[in-house]
């Protein structure tokens, strides 16, 4: 059995045979075009290599640093317009024959680490002159040397210069970060000392205890001035009173006149009237003695300290009748409670202080921290400017060590390129050989390119990757003896073809089961067989008894229903629906197959998607479900309309028709997938066209004088 993929190249070969032809061909007259060329002059390679240098001494970092980075030279660097150029002027050659001549070779790096690093560049130059090709490749060698010195001078160059240009901003950095912490030490620095050395948490403590020492002194004399209240009855406020008014001797005298006076009246009392001369004179000195005590004690106890003022004369000469005795003991209360209220406010003084130095320890923390973060800018500022010093020294130091990383390891040195004589024939043998392979390859990749399935096996392992069921695989029926536009039609029922599509009816009723009465013959695109398909399945269910109806339902195209002697109705395409309406007129009888009927299509009818989803079809539907045993839909290709997704609700199964050569893999599954998401009843697919073997029977012996029967149908591989 032929493989796939060889079914597959010979019918790409057949369609693009021409092309492959042409491609061989082609390579074919190159190889000959290269076959017949003379033989070339003699030609001179030029050797030589370079190797990478190093310093024999060397002090600085930075030049050890910029002879490695040398050692990175790459091709186009040491090949570079600037190079050829100059060796171009120097030699008067042109430097595109030195660009075209010169090849050279890089040391590959090592894939691991303990591999020997190569330090070989290796350099060739062709000239079909000995001493030039000798010469351009030395001029060459001496100028990568020259310009690998350049490179490094350059690169020291650079980075002299770019650290002068930062030196001066590290310095003025440095200077700012310093400037900062001498302005912070200035101010804050004493506080954290005093912190540091204890002076201020000793500050702290000597506050409180000095506070605890006032309190029990104010607590004693609290004490004190509460035994004297209890003793004189009076508080402190009293006693200062009464003991100004008994201490000032003008109210001494008033109050003892007073009291002289008052001895007189009741002396007189019991001789005179109060209306007596005597009497009423003696009631105005008192008057007067009183007025002269209330005033005398206004002066005393009154004014501007905020003491009360005395009102009558009966409460100053009670406060001022204090003796010596009670007089000191006033004073004495007077004295500490002064005393008491100085301490008070001493107190209140070191309670202040001592929150502010609490709050001036609470700060300590921040205060360290805040030094602590500009001393480190101080230090990070110094570090990066003394690292640029060393730099910018070493960097100088470089400048006696900074030659050229490349070095002469091999002079150059020319030899002829021996190249030997060609053979015609050998050259020729090749390009046909080629030939060959690229004209296949051609054939082949077009047809790749096509997109659509080859063989048989092809579609069929395309519908076991989606689980499609295989219905049939249907030969192609000869077409020779038929007219223009006819379909091959199986009629005879001794066909060798007709076993096939039993065998595609029969696998139907499996898999549809006894409900299964209106099957939708649908394709993807045209000219893959449907209508033929549609019509020789509908011989099959006739001749197998079968009351059978085949429905041109693809109403875009003209029927093909004369395939079996029938003569569509001319008038059916003035009013499809009409047609359609009735029953006796649209369906008609096959003459030469019994139980076949068929409807023929209007078509081509220009609103056929509005006559599809009319009533007059629907009706028509409802009927032959009801008078035909088995019904086929033949509609219009999916990929041109969606005739088969309007007419699908009155089948009970969808069937696609596949044929090798001519249905497109990427329409086919896309057409596949989209009955299956929306839940279509899709049966199967059949494969039209397949490469199958037909058994075509022997006819049987006849008399020498007797005419062999004609088959109806021919056979064909």
């Amino acid at each position: 059995m032929t493989p796939p993929i060889v079914k597959r190249y010979l019918i790409a070969f057949d369609k693009y045979k021409w092309i492959g032809l042409a491609s061989f061909g082609l390579v074919v007259a190159g190889s000959t075009v290269v076959a017949l060329q003379p033989e070339p002059a003699p030609t001179y390679v030029a050797n030589g290599a370079l190797t990478y240098a190093r310093p024999p001494v060397s002090f600085s970092a930075t030049g050890t640093e910029i002879n490695l980075q040398g050692q990175e030279l790459s091709q186009e660097i040491l090949l570079s317009d600037q190079i050829v150029q100059s060796v171009a002027t120097k030699l008067n050659i042109s430097p595109k024959r030195i660009g075209a001549g010169v090849s050279i070779k890089m040391p590959e790096k090592p894939k691991e680490a303990a591999d020997p690093q190569p330090t070989t560049i290796e350099l060739r130059y062709r000239d079909s002159d000995r001493q030039r090709a000798r010469d351009v490749l030395a001029e060459l060698m001496e100028a990568m040397i020259r310009l690998s010195a350049d490179i490094n001078t350059r690169r020291l160059n650079s980075v002299i210069t770019k650290v002068n240009e930062r030196v001066p901003a590290a310095k003025r950095d440095l200077q700012i970060a310093e400037r900062k912490l001498e302005l912070y030490d200035r101010r804050e620095r004493p506080a954290i000392l005093a912190a540091e050395n204890g002076s201020l948490l000793n500050a702290i403590t000597s506050s409180q205890i000095q506070q605890r020492q006032i309190q029990l002194t104010m607590s004693g004399i609290d004490a004190q001035i509460q035994s004297i209240q209890e003793k004189l009855g009076l508080n402190v406020n009293q006693a200062y009173v009464s003991s100004a008014l008994s201490a000032d001797p003008i109210i001494a005298n008033l109050r003892a006149q007073i009291y002289q006076t008052e001895s007189q009246i009741e002396v007189f009392r019991k001789d005179l009237r109060p209306d007596h001369p005597t009497m009423v004179q003696l009631r105005r000195q008192k008057e007067a003695y009183e007025s002269l005590l209330r005033q005398r004690g206004g002066e005393v106890v009154g004014g501007s300290d905020g003491a009360t003022p005395l009102q009558g004369t009966v409460a100053i000469r009670s406060r001022s009748n204090l003796d010596p005795a009670r007089q000191n003991l006033a004073n004495q209360m007077v004295a500490l409670q002064t005393q008491s209220e100085t301490l008070r406010q001493q107190l209140t003084d070191l309670g202040q202080d001592e929150i502010r130095l609490r709050r001036e320890y609470a700060l300590i923390p921040n205060k360290q921290l805040e030094r602590s973060r500009l001393e480190q800018e101080v230090t990070l500022k110094k570090a990066v400017y003394d690292q640029m010093q060393v730099k910018l020294t070493d960097a100088k130091t470089a400048e006696a060590e900074t030659v050229s990383s490349l070095g002469v390891a091999r002079q150059a040195v020319a030899l002829r390129v021996v190249t030997p004589p060609k053979n015609a024939a050998i050259t020729l043998g090749i390009g046909s050989l080629l030939g060959l392979v690229v004209g296949g390859g051609v054939i082949f990749l077009l047809g790749a390119l096509e997109g659509t399935f080859k063989t048989k096996e092809d579609i069929r392992d395309t519908l076991k990757q989606r689980e499609v069921p295989l219905l049939g695989e249907l030969p192609l029926i000869p077409v020779d003896d038929l007219p223009p536009g006819a379909l091959p039609v199986i009629i005879h029922p001794e066909s060798p073809y007709l076993e096939f599509y039993e065998k595609f009816r029969s696998n139907l009723r499996r898999l549809g089961g006894r409900n299964l009465k209106v099957v939708l013959i649908a394709s993807t695109s045209s000219g893959e067989g449907k209508t033929a398909s549609a019509y020789n399945l509908g011989v099959a269910s006739a001749l197998a008894g079968k009351r059978t109806l085949i429905m041109e339902t693809d109403l875009r195209s003209p029927s093909h229903a004369s395939s079996l002697k029938v003569n569509p109705d001319p008038n059916a395409i003035i009013d499809p629906l009409r047609y359609y309406a009735s029953l006796s007129e649209c369906i008609r009888l096959v003459p030469d197959v019994e139980n076949l009927y068929i409807l023929p299509s209007p078509g081509p009818v220009r609103q056929a998607a509005a006559v599809l989803e009319s009533s007059e079809f629907r009706r028509l539907m409802e009927d032959v479900r009801e008078r035909f045993d088995f019904v086929i839909l033949d509609t219009h290709s999916m990929s041109l309309s969606n005739d088969a997704l309007l007419i699908q609700p009155y089948s009970d199964g969808i069937v696609l028709v596949a044929r090798p050569n001519y249905t497109q893999e990427n329409m086919l599954t896309e057409a596949i997938d989209q009955l299956t998401e929306s839940e279509l009843p899709l049966l199967g697919t059949i494969v039209n066209g397949a490469d199958v073997v037909v058994t075509v029977p022997q006819p049987p012996i006849q008399p020498p004088n007797t005419p062999p029967e004609e088959l109806s149908v021919g056979a064909r591989r």
